[in-house]
């Protein structure tokens, strides 16, 4: 069941070209849930990712796949861990502010824009969309870009044929784990 959904909207991080993905699924069973991410979680981990359920509502799931050490290294970017501070993250370990971002999903119907953070998108394009309210951006691809237009426009196209030859790829018989670049 997931793995469909990892090629479809999790390519550029299984290629190790953006820190974290996010998708929605509909989920059956608690337990079938948790086997199919212990599953893939075991297999995976080697390479450097996990995923995550971010947040359970009815018979959905949000699920996050993530590289470690490039959260690591966006947590620790200048102007992050203040930024998150005014969100009431502490401290920016990866453990602590993921279980702080669970905690945020689940604190009412609004959504924690600060997740651009945890899915790699720039501060600045995090912090304009905020201020905006998501409006007057300069363009928009997998997020809403306010500062550097020409560097979002370089990294969507990569983005986009990553997904193209990862789909190709994995039609042709290709599994996740080939497709999957090591840390």
């Amino acid at each position: 069941m997931l793995e469909k959904y990892l090629i479809e909207h999790c390519a550029p991080t299984l290629a190790s070209l953006k820190t974290a993905s996010l998708f929605c699924i509909a989920v059956k069973t608690e337990e079938e849930l948790e086997s199919q991410l212990k599953a893939w979680n075991g297999q995976l981990q080697e390479k450097g990712l996990f995923l995550l359920v971010l947040r359970r509502n009815g018979e959905k799931a949000l699920i996050y796949v993530c590289r470690s050490s490039h959260l690591q290294e966006d947590l620790q970017k200048p102007g992050v861990a203040g930024f998150l501070a005014e969100y009431g993250y502490q401290n920016t370990d990866v453990r602590y502010a993921l279980e702080r971002l669970m905690k945020r999903l689940g604190e009412g119907d609004s959504f924690p824009h600060e997740i651009g953070i945890f899915l790699g998108y720039p501060l600045g394009d995090v912090m304009g969309f905020i201020q905006n309210a998501g409006k007057n951006c300069k363009c928009s691809g997998c997020w809403k870009v306010y500062c550097d237009e020409c560097e979002a426009r370089r990294l969507f196209a990569q983005f986009q044929k990553c997904r193209e030859i990862y789909a190709r790829l994995w039609n042709q018989g290709r599994s996740v784990w080939q497709l999957t670049v090591a840390a």
